[in-house]
């Protein structure tokens, strides 16, 4: 059950709002001022925040202040009851961090409504990944509009064959890609032509934005693992986009932080385990990210490709799957590896 802070110093309006909240299935908690409603915060947790702006002790402003200063209420979705609809007084609340005004008097109807839309963008927000259900449903909450849709349908649809080259290293950016269908990584290359994957990509996924945000050339290459089609977003909507959506420049600014910490444990792999554990890393890495619910994990990728993404050579490669496969941890059939105990190979010891 969600739980809903109301601080309110109008014992009427408090007591009509956490009836109306509580016949809808929340469960509410209620302040007579904002310096009570900051403690009740801090102790609960709520995952929502209703608050009135003139008030004793402590006033909503001050409410949101604190509360914004606060780790645990800091990304709470808040939303202002008052009745100044002055535009000076919503501009003031909208920086401090507000999420959304009701004025006073409002109906049951708009208070519920409210209340619904930030508590699912909320949820929406939480999500790890932006694949294309989360990513849908975030943009029609917050603009009541299709935007994925949008903004991928009636595209260029690219298709690439096994191994073509997507987008090269150096190359400056001018779009956004979306995978419809099929698979991809990215992967940096030295000197000498030695490979090393940054990442993999699958279907419903954003790849090329990291080029885009930070406004550099491509900092390394992509291909196609398998034959895979690309809806091609230009770069001046893929901008546009981020730029009328506080939610989803949030949403690609935590898909970069969770590529910089990957690349981060890549590293440490690559510096510190053993062979055996980053063959084994790279085959539960691909289970992880491809498995899609299956009970069965089978791995049907080109030695090159599960070499690189191990960081090893290609001998040493063979060498260990063998070896996995005489322990009983995968299957090996026509090239194809069947992951036959997930558990043994993820706590494999260095």
């Amino acid at each position: 059950m969600e739980k809903v802070l109301i601080i309110e110093d109008n014992e009427s309006i408090r007591e009509n709002t956490l009836e109306i909240l509580e016949l809808a299935n929340y469960k509410v908690f209620a302040a007579e001022n904002g310096k009570v409603g900051v403690e009740i915060a801090l102790r609960e947790n709520p995952d929502l925040i209703l608050c009135d702006i003139t008030m004793p002790v402590l006033d909503g402003y001050g409410v949101l202040h604190m509360l914004r200063k606060n780790h645990p209420t800091k990304n709470t979705p808040f939303i202002f009851l008052t009745a100044r609809a002055e535009k000076e007084d919503f501009r003031k609340g909208m920086e401090l961090g507000a999420d959304d005004y009701i004025t006073k008097p409002f109906n049951e109807s708009d208070l519920l409504k409210s209340v619904e839309c930030r508590l699912e963008k909320a949820r929406l927000l939480k999500e790890e990944f932006m694949g294309l259900n989360g990513f849908h449903s975030l943009m029609k909450v917050h603009t009541g509009k299709d935007l994925l849709n949008e903004l991928v349908t009636g595209r260029n649809v690219n298709k690439y064959r096994k191994k073509q080259v997507i987008f090269s290293e150096g190359n400056r950016p001018t779009c956004l890609f979306y995978i419809l269908k099929g698979k991809a990584k990215t992967y940096k290359t030295n000197d000498f032509g030695k490979e090393l994957v940054t990442g993999l990509y699958g279907e419903n996924e954003f790849l090329g934005y990291i080029g885009l945000l930070q406004n550099t050339n491509y900092q390394q290459s992509a291909v196609a693992m398998e034959e895979t089609e690309l809806a091609i977003i230009p770069r001046a909507d893929f901008e546009e986009l981020l730029d009328s959506s506080h939610e989803v420049s949030r949403k690609f600014i935590q898909l970069l932080a969770k590529n910089v910490s990957e690349h981060e444990d890549k590293l440490l792999s690559l510096a510190y385990n053993s062979l055996r554990k980053k063959v084994a890393d790279a085959l539960i890495s691909l289970c992880d990210k491809y498995q899609n619910g299956e009970e069965k994990f089978e791995i049907n990728i080109t030695r090159d490709n599960l070499a690189t993404i191990a960081g090893t050579a290609i001998e040493s490669l063979i060498r260990t799957l063998g070896d996995f496969k005489h322990e009983k941890l995968i299957d090996i059939k026509d090239g194809v590896i069947t992951i036959l105990n997930k558990k043994r190979l993820q706590n494999l010891l260095n």
